[in-house]
C-alpha cells in the first residue's frame, strides 16, 4: 500500500515539475518579437540584454521543428532590413545554431562583403547539405584574395569534390596564403582527384610551396588510405621519399607505407 502510494505520488510530483518545465520553456511571443525589431537600430555598445529573448527562444525552442524554423525565418528577414555589422555578426552566430536551408541564400549574399563573408561562412559551416557547399563554391570566384583562404578553407573542410578543379587552379596564385590554403584544402578533400592535383604541382612547385604541398600531400594520403583508397595514398607516398623533400617529409611517407602495407 505504501509502495503503491508512493509511486502516485512520484508520478504526480513529476507531471508537475514537467508542466512547469513547459511552461518555463514556452517562449515570450511578443518579447521576441520585440527584439527582432530592435536589431533594426542594434549597433555596437547598445544594451546585449534587448535580444535575451531572442536567445531564449532558441533554447525554448529546441526539438521543436516548426516553431524553430518560424523564428531561423523571422532571423534571416532581418537580415535583409539594412541592420548594423554589429546585428549582422548576431543574427548571424543564431543562425549558425538554428540555421537550416532556409537560411542559405540570405548567408550566401553576406559572403562576397569583406565586412560579413568570415561571419557567414562561420553560420553556414554548420548547415549540412549541398545547397550550402555550392553557395560557398559559388562565392569563390567572387571575392578578392583577402577572402578566398577562409572559403577555400570551408570548402576543404566539407571535403568537396567539385571544388577540385577551381582550388586546384590557386595553387599557383601569386597570394602565398591562397596558394598554401588551396594546397591545404585539396589535402582535406582528399579525393584521387585532388591527389591527382596536388601530385602534379608538387613537380613544379616554387620553394616556398614545396613544404606546404607536401604536408597537403601528406594529410591527402592519410585520408585516401582512411577511405580505402590504398593505390592513390601509396603513389603520394613514393613521390614524398624522393630526395628533394625534407628529412621529416621522408620519415612521414615512410611511416605512411609501412602503415599501407598493413592495409588489405
Amino acid at each position: 500500500m505504501i509502495s503503491k502510494d508512493m509511486t502516485k505520488m512520484t508520478m504526480a510530483a513529476g507531471a508537475a515539475a514537467l508542466a512547469a518545465t513547459t511552461a518555463m520553456a514556452a517562449p515570450d511571443t511578443a518579447a521576441v518579437d520585440k527584439a527582432l525589431a530592435s536589431l533594426k537600430t542594434y549597433d555596437w555598445g547598445a544594451d546585449r540584454k534587448t535580444l535575451d529573448p531572442i536567445d531564449q527562444a532558441i533554447n525554448a525552442t529546441h526539438g521543436d521543428t516548426d516553431a524553430r524554423k518560424a523564428l531561423e525565418k523571422s532571423l534571416v528577414d532581418t537580415l535583409s532590413d539594412g541592420i548594423s555589422r554589429s546585428a549582422q555578426d548576431y543574427v548571424c552566430r543564431r543562425l549558425r545554431i538554428v540555421g537550416t536551408s532556409q537560411s542559405i541564400n540570405a548567408l550566401a549574399a553576406l559572403l562576397a562583403d569583406e565586412k560579413t563573408s568570415s561571419i557567414a561562412r562561420y553560420a553556414l559551416g554548420r548547415i549540412p547539405g549541398r545547397k550550402a557547399t555550392a553557395a560557398l563554391r559559388k562565392a569563390l570566384p567572387k571575392v578578392d584574395n583577402t577572402l578566398k583562404p577562409g572559403l577555400i578553407g570551408s570548402l576543404g573542410i566539407r571535403r568537396d569534390r567539385m571544388s577540385v578543379k577551381p582550388i586546384a587552379k590557386l595553387l599557383s596564385d601569386s597570394d602565398s596564403q591562397v596558394a598554401q590554403a588551396a594546397a591545404h584544402s585539396l589535402g582535406l578533400i582528399a579525393t584521387p582527384g585532388a591527389a591527382k592535383a596536388l601530385s602534379g604541382f608538387a613537380k613544379k612547385a616554387p620553394a616556398t610551396m614545396k613544404l606546404p604541398v607536401a604536408d597537403a600531400c601528406l594529410i591527402c594520403a592519410e585520408q585516401l588510405l582512411a577511405d580505402g583508397k590504398k593505390s592513390e595514398a601509396v603513389a603520394l607516398y613514393q613521390d614524398l621519399k624522393s630526395d628533394d623533400q625534407p628529412k621529416q617529409v621522408k620519415v612521414a611517407a615512410m611511416k605512411g607505407l609501412l602503415i599501407a602495407a598493413t592495409k588489405s
